[in-house]
């Protein structure tokens, strides 16, 4: 009851926004990405793809916005922003230039006055990253989406839709509110993707699929290409961005030379040292990304895998055990630590992640099972103990800059708690 009466108020407040703002994504091409997984990645590779080839884009993602190429940073732990902040996005990306008071000389107002012209009517593109609780709460209301994709769907946020189906189904939203849908047929969820969105289908709407076989509409063996980001899900992110460049008529050999050039977002599979032993940052944060990560880095990897990560407190608490399994089973030496605990005992989340481990006493003895509550401390004691061809990897915070300890959120950076780490290694050397 509490949460319909929260969601009633935020579409009260979208409904506001776009009357607020005029119904803004009515004026440019809006390509809304949901998933469990690889949303970033996807929204910053669509992205990516329209500028290279030309366009006039924005974005809106978890790592920040990028409004008519200047960048601005969202709230903490914040991808789909609240409608307000979320429609005032929009109308700037309609527009030729970034909005903010500027101050202008009679050249400067001349030359804008130019580009006003150079660019009017020229079309707009909008890529936003778009979560099952805002489309759940419907933040993203009234937002006329020309293309939806779904990534991925795995066991995610259960705490939250209480049932994968209704997780699903609040994923589907995007979809409904598209005219054209963009789905993974490899993907679990597609049966009930497939079946929900035949129930809802119209004259306007087109389903394009993508995965790894012949029977998907965009495969790797209809569109072949190179790039220089890795791993079998980073694939799929690739195959997606296709899809919906190839919708919105970019040409082959655009697309391709976009995709070979393309760098991942700040902390998706972060190779930040690289001398001896390698230390790696990534936000995975979910037992399928961890599966994912892992499964491929246990195949590149000499040495050990050393794995630092926690789990959030108050949220879905079905996860930790799982994540500490597929953790314990991929990696060598499984570090558990802190990952914005909030007002949960730090003790009892780093219990239910270990609760997951077969023989975890034995671990705990043999030290390739360590609880380490500060996650500074964690991160040190992990590159600490590296030898030559080892790798660390830190998942769950990557480009986040405060961590919840049930304070309020306070400075973190886990690039700075990585480089002081490696930094206090080097000088015990020295």
């Amino acid at each position: 009851m509490w949460q319909r009466i929260k969601n009633l108020y935020h579409l009260i407040m979208a409904i506001a926004a776009n009357i607020r703002y005029g119904f803004p994504s009515r004026n440019l091409t809006a390509i809304g990405v949901t998933g469990t997984d690889g949303k970033t990645t996807t929204v910053s590779l669509i992205y990516h793809i329209l500028r290279t080839s030309g366009k006039d884009v924005s974005m809106i993602s978890s790592v920040g916005a990028s409004i008519n190429g200047k960048n601005y940073p969202l709230p903490f732990h914040v991808t789909t922003p609240s409608p307000f902040a979320l429609q005032k996005f929009i109308k700037m990306a309609c527009l030729p230039f970034p909005s903010g008071p500027l101050r202008r000389t009679g050249a400067s107002r001349r030359a804008a006055g130019r580009a006003n012209g150079k660019n009017k009517g020229k079309k707009k593109y909008l890529v936003l990253e778009v979560t099952s609780h805002s489309l759940d709460q419907f933040r993203v209301f009234g937002i006329s989406f020309d293309i939806g994709v779904i990534t991925n769907v795995t066991w995610e946020h259960l705490d939250y839709h209480k049932t994968y189906e209704n997780y699903v189904l609040a994923k589907l939203k995007l979809l409904r509110n598209s005219t054209n849908a963009v789905v993974n047929k490899d993907d679990q969820s597609y049966p009930l993707v497939k079946s929900e969105l035949k129930k809802t289908a119209s004259g306007f709407r087109r389903t394009v699929t993508y995965g790894m076989s012949k029977a998907s509409d965009v495969n790797p063996e209809n569109f072949q290409m190179e790039s220089q980001i890795a791993g079998q899900f980073n694939r799929y992110n690739i195959l997606a961005s296709v899809t919906v460049s190839k919708l919105l008529g970019i040409k082959d050999s655009l697309i391709k030379r976009a995709v070979e050039s393309f760098e991942p977002p700040l902390g998706r599979q972060d190779l930040v040292y690289n001398k001896g032993f390698r230390v790696m940052i990534d936000f995975a944060h979910t037992p399928n990304s961890f599966k994912q990560v892992l499964s491929y880095l246990r195949g590149q990897i000499r040495g050990r895998i050393i794995h630092v990560f926690g789990c959030a407190g108050e949220r879905d608490k079905l996860k930790r055990p799982k994540m500490g399994k597929i953790s314990s089973r991929l990696s060598d030496i499984v570090i558990v630590t802190a990952e914005d605990p909030r007002s949960e005992n730090i003790e009892n989340i780093m219990n239910d992640i270990t609760s997951g481990i077969q023989n975890s006493e034995y671990r705990i003895q043999n030290k390739t099972l360590i609880k380490i509550p500060d996650r500074q401390e964690a991160i040190n004691t992990a590159i600490a103990m590296t030898k030559k061809g080892d790798l660390v990897i830190i998942t769950g915070k990557a480009h986040e800059k405060s961590m919840n300890y049930g304070r309020g959120e306070e400075p973190w950076d886990e690039y700075k708690a990585v480089k002081k780490a490696i930094e206090a290694r080097l000088d015990e050397k020295n």
